[in-house]
């Protein structure tokens, strides 16, 4: 199945956590998959989201890594943290900055 690294948004708390992970895609494409979680998409229906976790319904921005690291929607200053499993190959291949491996967190303090 393919896999690739995409930032990972809950929309419910705008200014909340996100996350830079792998996710897998669905045969058909129509759904991925991210740790426990399996998300449908909205096919363009959504606002400022573009998936929903089939479990809880609740909605979600999942897109590429942005290679300048702003992936945030509204440009925040906030935390996005990285999975452990994909922290070297996003520094070093999507934005890189292979001196910054050792960083887990965007934005952090």
């Amino acid at each position: 199945m393919k896999t690739r690294i995409m930032y990972i948004k809950h929309k419910e708390d705008l200014t909340g956590n996100a996350k830079i992970g792998r996710v897998t895609f669905s045969k058909t494409g129509k759904s991925i998959h991210y740790d426990v979680k399996t998300f449908q998409t909205l096919n363009g229906s959504g606002f400022k989201e573009n998936y929903f976790d089939i479990e809880t319904g609740d909605y979600y921005w999942i897109s590429g890594c942005k290679k300048d690291g702003g992936d945030r929607l509204y440009g925040e200053r906030l935390p996005i943290y990285i999975d452990e499993d994909v922290r070297e190959e996003y520094w070093i291949e999507i934005r890189n900055l292979p001196n910054q491996v050792d960083k887990k967190v965007i934005n952090g303090r």
